[in-house]
Order: structure tokens, then sequence, then C-alpha cells
């Protein structure tokens, strides 16, 4: 079974071994700001080609919902930020972003109140975290190919361990949800990350049709109550581990 573990600065836990996970507070750590967006505009400008390079002078890949979001990262043993992502809450004068670039939904999708919402973007992982090459930028894989690495010994996955920060990385995302009284997620994610996480019983409702936004992406909706629900039917060690410190 899976330990409980204490959430702050620089968590690291059993399910998670090579990395540690914390919140940069924007104005608190720029430092880390900085990396985040670093790591940003490597993945979205300079390997995808999402966004023009020559916008970001600096080298800093950042947006208008910056400021109104909270943001994570993944750091392996030697401090290095190897994976990030972020879950927006709109202001007042704000849509979401899936609202600004998935405009077509279904009609019958019934959505909840804005102030019980958050929507998590900008998931990346750095390349040579990633287990191949195509793989989607949150790094997740196929069965086939997730049964292979799972018979390589723990050294030689270690660079290997994107479902690690993925996991990491929604675990604080939740630990910060419960704290800011955010009941549903958002999520503009490609369809393979979604089975990927329908694979932990994080299950996503599509409420959109596919659109290109940075990629083919449909817009999902999770409601936190039914994800701990299912957690708790189907696999009571991670929600375990996703609770503790929480």
């Amino acid at each position: 079974m899976i330990q409980q573990t204490t959430v702050g600065a620089g968590t690291q836990a059993p399910a998670t071994p090579y990395f540690t996970f914390q919140r940069a507070g924007v104005g608190q750590d720029a430092t880390a700001l900085s990396q985040i967006f670093a790591l940003r505009y490597e993945v979205y400008c300079l390997e995808c080609g999402f966004l023009p390079p020559e916008q970001f002078q600096c080298g800093l890949e950042s947006d208008e919902y910056d400021s109104a979001a909270a943001h994570f990262v993944a750091r392996n043993f030697e401090s290095d930020v190897v994976g990030t992502v972020r879950i927006v809450q709109p202001t007042v004068s704000q849509r979401f972003p899936f609202e600004q670039h998935c405009n077509a939904l279904f009609q019958d999708a019934v959505l909840p109140g804005r102030e019980e919402c958050g929507e998590i973007s900008r998931l990346v992982v750095r390349k040579n975290y990633r287990r191949r090459n195509g793989d989607a930028l949150a790094g997740v894989i196929d069965r086939a190919e997730a049964r292979r690495l799972e018979r390589r010994n723990a050294s030689e996955d270690r660079r290997s361990s994107s479902p690690q920060i993925l996991l990491g990385l929604y675990r604080e995302i939740y630990h910060y949800s419960l704290q800011a009284g955010i009941r549903y997620w958002y999520a503009a994610m490609e369809r393979s990350l979604a089975r990927a996480l329908a694979r932990f019983e994080f299950v996503f409702t599509p409420i959109g049709m596919e659109t290109d936004y940075y990629g083919p992406v449909t817009p999902y909706l999770a409601d936190l109550r039914e994800l701990e629900n299912r957690l708790r039917k189907h696999n009571p060690e991670l929600l375990a581990w996703f609770c503790g410190g929480a």
C-alpha cells in the first residue's frame, strides 16, 4: 500500500521516488516562475512551434492567465525543473482559457458555477523525461510500453518516469483545489492524456468537440467528488496517497 505523506514545499513521496513537487506562487518565488516559463518556452515555442519564439524575447513563455493561476513544478534530484502545470481561476473580467479556444461545446453540456471551477493547463514534461519520441507533452504512454518499462530496473527507468511526474503534479493541484474551494476541473487536453488519466480512475468527461488549440485537444470536465468516489471504490491506495497531508 502507498504510504501517506505530508505535502509541502519540495514534497517527495513513495509513489514518486525520483521527484519532488511544490507550488511556485506569483510574487513569492520569482526564480521558480522563471524556470517554469523557460520550460514552457522550450516546449511550446522551440520544440513544438505552437507559439512564435520572437514573441518572447527573454525566452520565457507567459500569458495573461499566469497572474490568475497557481503554478506547480516537478524537480529531479538535481533540482532541475522537469515538469510544470498550472490551474487557472480567471478574474471576473476573464474567461477560462478553454472558452477562448474550444467554442464547439456539446448542446447538453452542463457547466457548474464558475466560483467552484479551475482550469488545468500548460501541463508539460521536459523532453528527455518523456518515455518515447512522439509522446504527448505530459509524457503518457500506451500499455505495451508501460509493461516493457516495468521489466527494466529502477536505475534504467529513472529518466522514463513521466507518469510519476504526472501523478505528482496532479496531487499538488488536488491539494490546492481543496484549499481554494475548487470542486470542478476543466482541461483542454489530448485524448491520449485523458485515457492515461482514466487508467488511474481520473475520469474526465468530454464537454465539446476536438479542436486545434496547441495541437488537437478536447475540452473536458471533472468533478472532484466523483473522482474521489471512483478512487475510493477502485484504487483506495492511490486515494490515500492523494489525500495524505491534505
